[in-house]
């Protein structure tokens, strides 16, 4: 893993949509894959070590997760490595309370660069922390599911799993307008 170079360990975490990888630093969680997700950086080249504190960390906060907790992630110090605008990218995911949505458009708005809806959307790709960071409450401005790194399936139940309706053409149910990301970031 190329982009973060301060790795110290990596565990392995069952959840109820897949085995992940969960990899951490001396500061905090710097990465979180499922098996076979788009930009996951393959084998890593640091000890298995389930015990190390940031990754037990990301144990009880993907429970949390699963289990509907509001916050998974208080108390998960995070180190995540990317651009400035990566980092307000995923700040503003963070921001997105379990059960809303956000378009890309809003993120980048939210960002700082409101004209930078493809390059939020390619940061949002990119996202090293998957469900935890939640890139999966952004649709498409039409309320669309669009790209997840996990697979849409995931995105899917993630969704579901958050109390957000989906109808069956994978679009918001009517009535259901996505969540504005305004005044998260102060930039």
């Amino acid at each position: 893993m190329t982009h973060h170079p301060d790795l110290q360990a990596q565990a392995r975490i069952p959840t109820p949509l897949g085995t992940m990888t969960a990899a951490a630093s001396a500061t905090g969680l710097a990465g979180l894959w499922f098996d076979g997700q788009a930009h996951h950086p393959g084998t890593l080249a640091v000890a298995t070590d389930p015990q190390h504190p940031h990754l037990q960390a990301a144990a009880r906060a993907l429970q949390a997760c699963f289990d509907g907790a509001a916050d998974p992630l208080a108390g998960v110090p995070l180190d995540l490595r990317g651009t400035a605008f990566q980092q307000a990218v995923w700040r503003a995911l963070i921001a997105l309370p379990r059960g809303a949505t956000s378009t890309y458009g809003q993120i980048a708005s939210a960002a700082g660069s409101p004209g930078a809806v493809r390059a939020a959307g390619a940061a949002i790709g990119r996202n090293p922390v998957s469900v935890l960071v939640p890139c999966h409450r952004v649709l498409g401005r039409d309320g669309s599911l669009t790209g997840y790194a996990g697979g849409l399936h995931r995105k899917t139940a993630l969704l579901q799993a958050e109390g957000v309706q989906l109808t069956a053409g994978l679009r918001l149910a009517p009535g259901l307008a996505p969540a504005l990301v305004q005044g998260v970031l102060q930039t």
